[in-house]
């Protein structure tokens, strides 16, 4: 038999200097969590919405100007601030650092979202529409979020929950490298790692200890679970590859 499973804590490194903004991870997490499209009416009354959004952004000037880009989504912080404010505890944090959100008791105040400084939950205006030769497309694994409720990312807690249940069925532990998220499986240059801090055989440790790390707005206190790596400059390389 198994023996009580080990504590978690799940987190996630996102390399900077490895995305290029091809944005596969976008994609990936709109197909794996049942998120509708954005359509062009969406965008000219501000209300798109996706889990995970490439921010680009413009280093340097003229003519030696880079373009810069940086995977954005909810940091599921241990101390949240959208936690707090909800009425109705819809929102909370579990013991695996997960940010939660049960779409079935939100009713829709959008506190949380005023409370976010990173700008990573969305409220649905509209009831979810796909055309008609996708909807058997659709993850059943994922619940259907309808209209006027709060949602976001959720680092694929449906791909954790079977993960952890083909390991206990196999009665051993969940090993790294088990199951990813849509966006890390996505990822073409592997910018984007998950893994448990508390494992120490998890190759997330190799980005944890990196000199180039940070976290969003960290002087806010809210001790995100998503931690990035600088950008390094091309001339930083030739002197590393250099010395």
């Amino acid at each position: 038999m198994v023996s009580t499973p080990r504590e978690r804590k799940w987190q996630m490194v996102v390399d900077v200097d490895r995305c290029t903004g091809c944005q596969a991870c976008v994609v990936a997490c709109q197909a794996e969590n049942n998120i509708p499209f954005n359509s062009e009416s969406h965008f000219k009354q501000g209300r798109t919405f996706s889990w995970i959004r490439i921010e680009r952004y413009w280093e340097g000037e003229f003519p030696d100007v880079k373009a810069r880009f940086l995977p954005f989504l909810c940091q599921h912080c241990d101390n949240a601030p959208c936690e707090p404010v909800c009425p109705v505890f819809a929102t909370y944090h579990n013991n695996e650092g997960l940010n939660v959100q049960v779409y079935n008791r939100c009713v829709g105040t959008r506190f949380c979202q005023n409370n976010c400084p990173y700008h990573a939950r969305f409220f649905n205006y509209w009831e979810p529409v796909w055309p008609v030769q996708m909807r058997n497309s659709l993850n059943p694994d994922v619940t259907v979020r309808g209209r006027g409720i709060m949602e976001k990312c959720t680092f694929c807690v449906q791909r954790i929950r079977r993960a952890e249940l083909d390991a206990k069925r196999q009665e051993r532990e969940v090993r790294d490298g088990d199951f990813q998220p849509a966006c890390a499986q996505a990822c073409p240059t592997s910018a984007l790692v998950f893994g448990d801090v508390k494992d120490p055989q998890s190759r997330i440790h190799e980005g944890l200890a990196n000199k180039r790390r940070f976290r969003l707005r960290e002087e806010l206190g809210t001790e995100p679970n998503v931690v990035y790596l600088s950008k390094v400059d091309s001339e930083a390389k030739e002197a590393a590859g250099h010395a």
